[in-house]
């Protein structure tokens, strides 16, 4: 094995192991810089939302490996949804809103009746989360403010100093597309990476 895939498997490893002890990290997405918490540690969220200073009425979103993570969940997967993830641009920079199917969903979602999903396309952040299962995850910044591009920033913002930091360099500072398919039909919410133009070819 290369050096470099063996300093990712122990990063990997290392990010795991965090999560795992209900640990909150700070890591590089495939957009922007993450803050990262396994969704069964009520501390640890609590924890997440402080150190941003997010109000708890602002869900946070979630990520998975593939599409077939997400019938488990509860998950009612529309026209629209079944189209974009079907689409080039997943696993990528968009994130679906969801409702529910079903009751029969883990106790961490039995309160809400949407939630953001994302499939990132980010080789060590997908093997981290064949490990955990999904996991909460939201961009590394103050509540409402731009997310900085580097860890050192990140971390003087913050309220609070996650468990773990992994450092990737700098990265760009614009969050994913948000595409609510609960709705019919349904509303880009936000513009980020994915321009309009290209999540519409999918909806049309």
């Amino acid at each position: 094995m290369e050096s470099g895939n063996i300093e990712n498997q122990a990063r990997v490893d290392e990010i795991v192991a965090c999560l795992s002890k209900g640990g909150v990290v700070l890591l590089p997405t495939d957009t922007v810089y993450g803050l990262a918490v396994k969704p069964e540690f009520d501390k640890s969220i609590d924890r997440l939302f402080a150190f941003k200073r997010r109000p708890r009425t602002v869900n946070l979103p979630i990520m998975v490996t593939s599409a077939a993570d997400l019938e488990p969940l509860g998950f009612h997967i529309s026209e629209s949804a079944q189209r974009l993830l079907q689409s080039p641009l997943i696993p990528g920079s968009l994130t679906l809103a969801l409702g529910f199917h079903s009751e029969f969903r883990p106790p961490w979602l039995a309160s809400r009746y949407e939630a953001a999903v994302r499939i990132p396309d980010d080789k060590r952040l997908l093997a981290v989360l064949q490990k955990t299962g999904p996991l909460l995850v939201t961009s590394a910044n103050v509540h409402s403010a731009e997310t900085p591009d580097n860890v050192r920033e990140i971390l003087s913002q913050l309220d609070g100093t996650p468990d773990l930091h992994i450092d990737g360099g700098t990265l760009k500072t614009t969050a994913s597309t948000l595409v609510n398919c609960r709705l019919n039909p349904p509303v880009i919410e936000r513009i980020g990476v994915v321009p309009e133009s290209e999540v519409l070819k999918y909806l049309s």
